[in-house]
């Protein structure tokens, strides 16, 4: 069995059961003489929710996820010939196809007994959207091997920056000098209010990515201080049932003996009768 095959059936595992499924893979790997498949299995890492989330929905709706994959191709098509009615159409079906495929991927995992967050599907959004805009982002997208959730800040064929798709200019020497002006003056106006809000949203989509990181990592943090909760308390459960099980050792092990010495006991009393008995009959 080769790696990507490891890979496309472990990264369909859910999370909580990565590592135990891995490393019983790399395990077998190595009992069967093939170590370096054995290191590169151990070397794949756990995903996070939202990776795992990604790589669900393609497992269940590939064909949903590729017409997305193609929509992305054919955005940066758009983006290239600056054809700006098509980009913003193409942008719209890109805002809703994401919108759809983030609500099926929450339910697909609540499906397998993993309702997710809001600040989860958020990520499964970013994840899609980011797929549209780089190629190498969406084949890790389409084989459904994702180990974490991947942020797009960037304006390209994802968010276009319509501002830069203007009319073409009119021949020199049409329209008087001021009105030129002014109309220039308004242009440079209208074009530099697209490129403020540009940067307005960007900051505000990496505040969201680091805010959203942050709530996954403290989510991871606490389930595993959970899973040592659990497990100390399963220890404190069993070693209490040893304790109770070594009491009830001693109290037999105490009344074995007192049985012991009282049968002794009775057996030297009845040795000094038996011998007072033989003495009266002489």
């Amino acid at each position: 069995m080769s790696l990507g095959e490891v890979a496309a059936d472990l990264y369909g595992v859910a999370p909580g059961d990565f590592v135990a499924v891995r490393d019983a893979r790399a395990r077998a790997a190595g009992e069967s003489g093939d170590r370096e498949l054995a290191a590169a299995i151990t070397a794949l890492r756990k995903p996070t929710v939202a990776a795992w989330a990604v790589n669900m929905l393609v497992r269940a709706a590939p064909g949903d996820v590729e017409a997305l994959l193609r929509l992305g191709a054919d955005l940066r098509t758009a983006q290239r010939q600056l054809s700006g009615e098509r980009l913003r159409e193409l942008t719209r079906q890109r805002r809703q196809a994401v919108d759809a495929l983030a609500v099926r991927a929450g339910e697909v995992v609540a499906g397998h007994g993993r309702p997710v967050s809001e600040a989860v599907l958020r990520q499964v959004s970013e994840t899609l959207t980011a797929a549209l805009a780089d190629t190498e982002t969406a084949e890790r997208v389409r084989a459904g091997t994702l180990a974490a959730a991947v942020s797009y800040a960037g304006f390209g064929p994802v968010e276009p920056d319509l501002s830069v798709v203007r009319e073409e200019p009119k021949p020199a020497g049409t329209g008087s000098p001021r009105k030129t002006k002014r109309t220039a003056e308004s242009a440079a106006d209208r074009d530099r209010e697209p490129r403020a809000e540009a940067r307005r949203v960007r900051e505000q989509e990496r505040a969201r990515a680091a805010e959203t990181a942050a709530q996954e990592t403290l989510a991871a943090v606490e389930q595993e201080a959970r899973q040592a909760a659990d497990h100390l308390g399963a220890t404190e459960a069993r070693l209490a049932e040893l304790r109770a099980e070594l009491t009830t050792v001693e109290a037999q092990h105490r009344f074995a003996r007192n049985a012991d010495r009282a049968a002794r006991d009775a057996v030297r009393a009845a040795t000094v009768e038996l011998e007072r008995a033989r003495r009266r009959s002489r």
